[in-house]
């Protein structure tokens, strides 16, 4: 046992790989060991009091294999994953939920993106969940939206080659010489220049504003602007959120963001780039479920 405790510290910080080298064994050995222990801690997990939660995807190689990973919102801790990405997927969540104590009843905040058939399968399966569009996919497609608008000036003015990420980057994050760069594109192409105070504009709304009634306000009289801007992929954008506007504006109330924390999802990049990719899907599930879930595994002193 104290063997296989140690296999397991090593598996959070070094490629199991890595490890079968050390331990003078075939990697499937290892991962024998490792997916055993982790398939037995996961079978005791608790969801008792799961209430709210969050859904992203993530794949195990650029690409490649696309998982769905549920959080617990209030915990910070991974309570699922599975190799699908289709209303069928949150089936499979509330299914594997029950075994662990769990209700899908309970569930009263769930935070995704706003992909179709998530939506779908919240409907049908978390019935007293609210949904709430995560702020981060909604700011994503206006900055498509914005990209666009950026290609099709850059068609009639050369001068914006080579600057997409000045306009993507908020100013906070430009260099000084990137400072200088859009102030300067701003003055020579004010359709761009407007699309891109309009982003700011909807970013602040987010940034700064912490009450439903006052979001609502604001978010309306925004879509006002947008209507009127003459900009085809930010009234296009608008339309979007007119359409999905109450899961939107539901973050006022729920302030949560789509399924992984900075630090999880954190954790799962460093698990692709230490592994540079799994042939097994389960066998990335588990090192999802080994670093980023709450299990009670055999310790290693």
């Amino acid at each position: 046992m104290l063997f296989e405790a140690f296999i397991l510290t090593l598996a959070k910080e070094m490629p199991i790989y890595k490890i079968a080298e050390l331990a003078d064994e075939h990697d499937t050995v290892i991962w024998r060991i490792v997916n055993a222990h982790i398939k037995k801690a996961y079978s005791q997990k608790d969801m008792s009091t799961v209430a709210k939660i969050g859904i992203n995807e993530t794949s195990s190689k650029k690409g490649h294999n696309y998982i769905s990973v549920f959080v617990d919102m209030t915990a910070r801790d991974v309570i699922f994953a599975t190799p699908s990405k289709d209303a069928e997927t949150i089936s499979k969540f509330t299914e594997e939920l029950a075994k662990h104590n769990g209700n899908s009843d309970n569930i009263s905040e769930f935070s995704m993106d706003m992909s179709p058939a998530f939506i779908s399968g919240a409907e049908k399966n978390l019935t007293n969940a609210g949904i709430t569009f995560d702020k981060f996919h909604v700011v994503k497609q206006l900055n498509e939206a914005l990209d666009e608008i950026r290609r099709n000036e850059q068609k009639i003015n050369p001068c914006l080659k080579g600057s997409r990420y000045i306009w993507l980057k908020n100013p906070s994050k430009l260099t000084v010489r990137q400072q200088t760069d859009l102030k300067t594109l701003s003055n020579e192409n004010r359709k761009l220049a407007k699309a891109y105070q309009m982003k700011l504009t909807f970013q602040d709304i987010y940034r700064s504003v912490y009450d439903r009634e006052t979001a609502d306000f604001a978010i309306k009289k925004w879509l006002a602007w947008a209507v009127r801007s003459r900009l085809d992929p930010i009234k296009k954008f608008a339309k979007m959120v007119k359409s999905h506007y109450y899961g939107i504006l539901r973050f006022f109330d729920s302030r949560l963001t789509a399924g992984l924390s900075d630090g999880i999802n954190s954790k799962i990049q460093e698990i692709k780039r230490r592994a540079k990719g799994f042939r097994n899907i389960n066998n990335f599930i588990n090192m999802i479920y080994l670093d980023c879930a709450i299990l009670s595994l055999p310790a290693f002193y």
